[in-house]
Parts: C-alpha cells; structure tokens; sequence
C-alpha cells in the first residue's frame, strides 16, 4: 500500500487516537470529513477512500453496511475541536 499523498496518521496520532499531532491540513480535512459523516451529507459530499481508511485507523469511525459512523471517539474529536 503507497502512503504518498494519502492521509494516513503520523505515528503520535496513531498512539493517540486522535488528529492531534497531525499536519494541519491533514487534520481539517478529517475534521471536516468526520462533521459530514456525523451529519449524514457524505453523499453530497463524498469522503475519499484514502480519508475514509486513515479515520478507520484512529479509531474515530467504523463501516456498518457500507455507511460510516462515527465512534465515540469521532464524536469526542468533534466536540473537542
């Protein structure tokens, strides 16, 4: 799997669980994909898959039947930022 270009967490994020200690794009952008997950507008506007597997890995959204939802960890990185 190629990581150049993708969104996938820094090592302190990984330990974490969380987008701190990410680069500052890096983070908005998963913010702002989470706020469309929570709020069911990822049809209008789709999340990448790249974006969809990073946020998979910190924990912060799981799959059920091909729709993401956000953990509790996703709702506690929304209501923190």
């Amino acid at each position: 799997m190629s990581c150049s270009g993708s969104a996938l967490p820094s090592a302190s994020a990984d330990r974490s669980g969380s987008l701190v200690g990410m680069v500052a794009s890096e983070s908005i952008r998963l913010r702002w994909a989470l706020r469309d997950i929570k709020a069911k507008r990822t049809k209008l506007s789709p999340i990448s898959q790249d974006d969809l597997l990073a946020l998979i890995e910190l924990g912060l959204i799981e799959m059920r039947d091909d729709v993401a939802h956000l953990t509790d960890e996703g709702h506690r990185a929304i209501n923190w930022s």
